[in-house]
């Protein structure tokens, strides 16, 4: 597994890391031997980086990870966690006080005094242009609560704010071969600056695993079913805010360009991370057979013809620029 620094942590991860969403079963019930099994089969794989959040499951993916971390002290894993969504989201709740409760908590669900990377869950966009909310997060660093700080984004323009601050060690941020518009000016800037770019919902949800149809059925509790309106948070979170009819289409053109030997997840998933600025890219996975399979992707780069970047492209021209682009 190729390993790249993730800016100004100065730390290697793997190219191919873990998203753990669906270990707090807003994805459907994923169960907690089954969880485990999935940390261990990214570990297994080569995978460095786990990232998770304190309101997934309300704090159960933490709490997983807590407790793999403890079975496993030796694995060498950089965990990031994020925080700001237990609370409305109004500038007002970014305080000191708050991260040190919210951090408190985090730090107990993953058995850690200092946490490796905390990033501010997708706040308000006021946020990113508040001095004194950095000022916080630079006391919570020195003060060894943390080791590095990040944001994770909804857009484009976020990202460029964050990328503009001195101590920002990186930015999470969608992107896929249905959401291109980072390309144009996030991760050159982040380049430049030396900030990590983690890519997440890499595969638009699972649209781009290439196993749904038009009579896929979600469960009650997946935001594959309840968001699909944005009626939960950013609809940009739920098949990248894609019409899910209209994505289908997109993929069967999509695995026209898949090489034989490389599934489309795959095909997805060595695409991103071949991409310039790209740091690590973060794909959930509900057993330990995707979490491998998610992790191979890292061997399937130079697998891809010479026509598929172009392919992307036109797929993304076709179905997608006019809908997707102006929003993010």
């Amino acid at each position: 597994m190729e390993e790249r620094v993730l800016g100004r942590t100065g730390r290697e991860v793997s190219a191919i890391g873990l998203g753990t969403w669906q270990l707090g079963s807003d994805w459907g019930d994923v169960g907690k031997a089954e969880a485990m099994q999935v940390l261990d089969g990214a570990a297994e794989s080569g995978v460095t980086f786990f990232d998770t959040a304190d309101v997934y499951g309300d704090g159960r993916s933490e709490q997983t990870i807590g407790e793999w971390l403890k079975a496993n002290p030796d694995a060498g894993v950089m965990v990031a966690t994020k925080m700001g969504r237990r609370v409305p989201q109004v500038p007002e709740n970014y305080t000191l006080e708050n991260f040190r409760g919210w951090l408190d908590r985090s730090r107990g669900n993953l058995g850690r005094d200092t946490l490796d990377l905390v990033q501010l869950h997708c706040p308000p966009t006021p946020v990113y242009s508040d001095d004194r909310v950095f000022d916080a997060l630079d006391q919570l660093v020195d003060e060894g609560v943390m080791r590095s700080y990040g944001v994770s984004v909804e857009t484009a323009d976020e990202a460029l704010t964050a990328i503009a601050r001195p101590n920002v060690a990186s930015v999470q941020i969608i992107f896929n071969p249905f959401r291109l518009k980072p390309q144009e000016k996030v991760f050159p800037a982040a380049l430049t600056a030396g900030v990590g770019i983690v890519v997440r919902v890499p595969l638009a949800s699972g649209l781009l695993s290439g196993k749904y149809s038009r009579d896929t059925k979600f469960s009650e509790h997946d935001h594959r079913n309840y968001n699909r309106d944005g009626s939960a948070f950013d609809v940009g979170e739920t098949f990248s805010g894609v019409d899910f009819e209209r994505g289908l289409d997109a993929v069967a053109e999509f695995q026209e360009l898949v090489p034989e030997g490389v599934t489309t997840a795959q095909a997805a998933l060595a695409w991103i991370i071949s991409q310039p600025g790209v740091t690590t890219v973060i794909p959930g996975a509900r057993n330990a057979g995707q979490a491998k399979a998610n992790a191979a992707a890292a061997d399937a780069t130079g697998k891809l013809g010479p026509d598929f970047d172009g392919g992307v492209r036109r797929i993304y021209e076709k179905y997608f620029r006019e809908s997707v682009h102006p929003r993010w």
